[in-house]
């Protein structure tokens, strides 16, 4: 018992230490480009990625095409990933505003809803996201972090974590055609 209060200890201090050291979106208020959704994501798209381990080892390729559009003012990105290995996977987010005036985004094999968080030329934003994994499939934290670089490209960060221990990252690039 005593054993596993300690492990339960460890855990939380571990859990608060990894909570209190993210930089907020905030941090980057006065950045540019100004990362405008509408305008980014809007037309076509192409991106370019690596899927790492935890220990940081490149397990994967990607590229991937993004149909992104607006109507009635609901955003659809309708994204094909084409990874290296021949595995191929659709995702098809859906982006509305709230009252706040903050966009909320669902999508296919995400759990729940994720509310974008913006401010200068970043846009950050966590969800559970749904991934085939042997027999069944497993849900994964993902915290997305944007950087608009230029008015074309967006450099795309995300940290994937299962239980609160990170089990591996993505890197992507993102250009407008």
């Amino acid at each position: 018992m005593r054993i596993l209060a300690r492990l339960s200890i460890v855990l939380l201090s571990l859990g608060m230490i990894t909570s209190c050291s993210s930089v907020p979106v905030s941090e980057y208020a006065d950045n540019t480009p100004v990362m405008v959704v509408e305008e980014f994501f809007n037309g076509s798209l192409r991106a370019h990625g690596i899927v790492k381990d935890r220990g940081g080892k490149v397990i994967r390729y990607f590229n991937a095409s993004i149909n992104a559009s607006w109507v009635d003012g609901v955003g659809t990105l309708d994204e094909v990933f084409r990874f290296d290995d021949g595995e191929e996977q659709r995702r098809i987010w859906k982006l509305v505003r709230d009252e706040a005036g903050n966009y909320v985004g669902t999508a296919n094999d995400v759990i729940g809803s994720s509310t974008l968080e913006i401010a200068g030329n970043s846009l950050f934003l966590d969800y559970v996201l749904r991934i085939p994994y042997g027999d069944g499939t497993l849900d994964l934290n993902i915290d997305d972090r944007m950087y608009l670089v230029s008015e074309r490209v967006l450099i795309n960060e995300s940290v994937m974590t299962k239980w609160g221990f990170d089990v591996g990252q993505i890197t992507l690039v993102i250009e407008k055609e």
